[in-house]
């Protein structure tokens, strides 16, 4: 098929590699303009710009489809359909309408749960047991079109958004090749009023971590924070990451540490803490962490 791909994260750009690999004609990408990053603030392609180009794929990245000329644009490649995943801008009726079939957007939830920006940190935070992908043909609405193949997985108990966001990306490059190649034999299920749910983005205000929470709230705070922002509490006045953990037995007050194993307590039982990052430095394991910050029994995370 000739496809428009719209995206503009890593989450994307296995989707875009498996379109690629099956032989479409990728007529254009369109993904969110470089922006500002680094210490030096130069502006930098976003992670579907740099792959795009990498295989020698036109780039498209308008600031909106408000004027006449960006949806001429889109309608001139006459394109049959559109994939749209994690692309960043509300398409309009007339984009919607424009390819031969459509847009199909690849979401990652089981809808109607977790419609909209954080599916998959969402998911972890509230404690999901499962997960999945769905292929979606798009409408006006914010994730509300009809669903025209999905699948499903469990969420570990020790995974991360980081984990399980690679998982997911992986499941959506491969179901979108198999719903184009089955497009005209799938019915598309409208999805049910019941169970909806919406992930809105995430904000750094809820990364702080409250002790007094029980053992499991803080391990899905910790697990579905990670790795951004990273939940956080202040060691010794220093603002510490946490950014893998697991729940234990132990009571103590909140925020104490209860042996040599980065063990906390919580409200209610306890987590030990796996995987941290002090300001300045990167990600550490639990024992780097500590060679370099070594924390003895009743030391205090705040």
């Amino acid at each position: 098929m000739r496809i428009v791909f719209m995206g503009t994260p890593d989450f994307s750009v296995p989707i875009l590699d498996a379109l690629v690999a099956a032989g479409h004609d990728i007529a254009a990408v369109y993904c969110q303009p470089p922006r500002p990053a680094g210490r030096g603030k130069k502006d930098r392609p976003t992670p579907v710009h740099a792959r795009a180009e990498a295989l020698g794929l036109e780039v498209r990245h308008p600031a909106n489809f408000k004027d006449a000329e960006a949806r001429t644009a889109f309608s001139d490649l006459a394109a049959d359909l559109a994939v749209v995943v994690a692309y960043g801008l509300i398409l309009p009726q007339s984009i919607l309408d424009a390819p031969k079939h459509g847009c199909l957007n690849i979401h990652a939830s089981l809808l109607p749960r977790w419609r909209g920006a954080a599916p998959i940190h969402r998911a972890i935070m509230a404690g999901d047991a499962q997960t999945g992908v769905g292929i979606m043909q798009m409408e006006a609405g914010l994730d509300t079109g009809p669903v025209l193949l999905e699948q499903t997985t469990d969420i570990a108990a020790d995974e991360t958004t980081a984990d399980l966001h690679d998982r997911l990306s992986a499941m959506g490059a491969d179901l979108i090749v198999r719903a184009i190649e089955q497009l005209p034999d799938l019915s598309p299920k409208v999805q049910s009023q019941h169970g909806v749910t919406y992930a809105h983005k995430i904000s750094k205000s809820e990364a702080r971590i409250d002790w007094a929470q029980s053992s499991v709230e803080v391990d899905r705070q910790i697990r579905g924070l990670s790795p951004f922002p990273g939940a956080w509490c202040e060691l010794e006045g220093q603002r510490v990451k946490l950014l893998a953990s697991r729940v234990i037995d132990g009571n103590g007050a909140p925020g104490t540490v209860l042996d040599d194993a980065l063990s906390v307590a919580c409200g209610d039982g306890a987590v030990e803490l796996l995987r941290l990052q002090r300001p300045g430095k990167g990600a550490q394991e639990r024992e780097v962490f500590l060679r370099g910050f070594p924390l003895a029994k009743g030391a205090r995370f705040e």
